[in-house]
C-alpha cells in the first residue's frame, strides 16, 4: 500500500544554475578534446583538468531547466543536479536521457552524448508489497543507478512479479524482508531475490519515481533492447567509469555497440541484471585478448568484485569475437 510521499517541496530559494524560459531539448556545449578526470578512490583533480562541458537538465516530473558542469562520475552528477534544484542527492533515483518518461532504454549509464538532455527522476510514493514466490524465477531484471540504489529495469510478461500490479519498472527496491539494501549492488540484489525460498511469501519495500499528472499511464514492463535505439545525437560522448578516469570519446563503433548489447543480454541471462557500463568495460577488457583464459584473468584484475561463472566468461569471450568478425 502507498505509504505517502517521500519528498516535501521546498521553494525557499532558486538555484543560480536554473535557466529561465528555456525549452526542453537544449544542447550540451563543450569540447571534444579527450580530458582525464577523477577515477574511483582518487582525490578530485584540479578544476582546470575537468571537462569543460555543460549539460542541460530538468526534473522528470516537471521543473525549470538547469545547467550542470564539472562532474567526474555519476555520484558527482547527482550532486550537481541536486544543487541546481535544491534537493538532497539521495532523493535522485536515476536519470534518463532525452526523455522525461520512465524509459529503461534511455537510462543514463556509463556514457552521456555531448548533446544529451538529462532528466532526473526523484523519489515519489513509498509502497510495501507482499509477494508469494510460486516459481524459482520472479521475472525481474535489476539494475542500479551507480550511487547505491538498485531498481527494477524489466518485468517479464506472465511472471510472478507481473501478476503483482503494484510493482512497476523504475521502482527502487529499498528493503527485502525488512533488510535495508540501499548501497547493495544490483548483482547482489538479484542474487538475494533468487535465493528466496520457493512457495513462501516475502515482503518488498519499494519507492517509485515521482510522476507528473501527464505521466500517469498503464504500468510498463520495460522494453527489449533495440540496436537502433541510440542515445546521443552528437559526435562524442562523456564516458563515466566506476573505476578510472572519465573521458570524452568518439561515439561507439558498430563493433562496440553490437558487442555491448550482446554482453548486456548475457548479463541478464546469467545474473538477472542489466548494466551497459559493466558490459562496455568487459568489451574494452576483452577486445585485444587472445584466448578465454587471458580474458578471464583480465576480468579478475579489472572487475574483482564480481564472481563471474566460467560459462558466462566463455560466452562473453565468444560474443566479443563474434562482434569482431561481424557475426552479430
Amino acid at each position: 500500500m502507498p505509504l505517502g510521499l517521500r519528498r516535501k517541496k521546498n521553494k525557499s530559494r532558486e538555484s543560480s544554475n536554473l535557466v529561465e524560459n528555456e525549452e526542453v531539448g537544449g544542447h550540451a556545449a563543450g569540447s571534444s578534446v579527450k580530458s582525464t578526470v577523477n577515477g574511483a578512490g582518487l582525490p578530485p583533480p584540479p578544476a582546470n583538468l575537468r571537462p569543460k562541458l555543460v549539460f542541460h537538465t530538468q526534473l522528470a516530473h516537471g521543473s525549470p531547466t538547469g545547467r550542470i558542469e564539472g562532474f567526474t562520475n555519476v555520484k558527482e552528477l547527482y550532486g550537481k543536479i541536486a544543487d541546481t534544484f535544491n534537493l538532497s542527492p539521495p532523493e535522485i533515483l536515476f536519470c534518463t536521457l532525452n526523455t522525461h518518461k520512465i524509459d529503461m532504454e534511455k537510462l543514463l549509464g556509463g556514457q552521456i552524448g555531448l548533446e544529451d538532455f538529462i532528466f532526473a527522476h526523484i523519489k515519489g510514493i513509498k509502497k510495501e508489497v507482499e509477494v508469494f514466490k510460486s516459481e524459482e524465477a520472479l521475472g525481474l531484471t535489476i539494475t542500479d543507478n551507480g550511487a547505491g540504489y538498485a531498481f527494477i529495469k524489466r518485468i517479464k510478461e506472465g511472471s510472478v512479479v507481473d501478476n503483482v500490479k503494484v510493482i512497476s519498472v523504475g521502482d527502487h527496491i529499498e528493503c527485502i524482508n525488512g533488510k535495508n539494501i540501499v548501497g547493495t549492488r544490483h548483482y547482489e540484489v538479484a542474487r538475494m531475490l533468487k535465493e528466496l525460498p520457493k512457495e513462501q511469501k516475502f515482503t518488498l519495500k519499494l519507492v517509485e519515481p515521482m510522476k507528473a499528472f501527464e505521466m500517469l499511464e498503464p504500468r510498463s514492463k520495460g522494453v527489449k533492447p533495440d540496436s537502433d535505439n541510440k542515445l546521443g545525437t552528437g559526435r562524442g560522448t562523456l564516458r563515466l567509469r566506476a573505476k578510472g578516469p572519465a573521458t570524452v570519446e568518439e561515439m561507439p563503433t558498430e563493433f562496440e555497440e553490437k558487442a555491448v548489447k550482446k554482453v548486456d543480454d548475457l548479463l541478464e541471462s546469467y545474473m538477472g541484471i542489466r548494466d551497459t557500463e559493466l558490459a562496455a568495460t568487459m568489451v574494452e577488457v576483452g577486445r585485444d585478448k587472445k584466448n578465454p583464459d587471458e580474458f578471464a584473468m583480465a576480468l579478475d584484475e579489472a572487475l574483482g568484485d564480481f564472481a563471474f561463472p566460467d560459462e558466462f566468461v566463455f560466452d562473453v569471450w565468444g560474443a566479443i569475437g563474434d562482434a569482431k568478425q561481424g557475426r552479430l
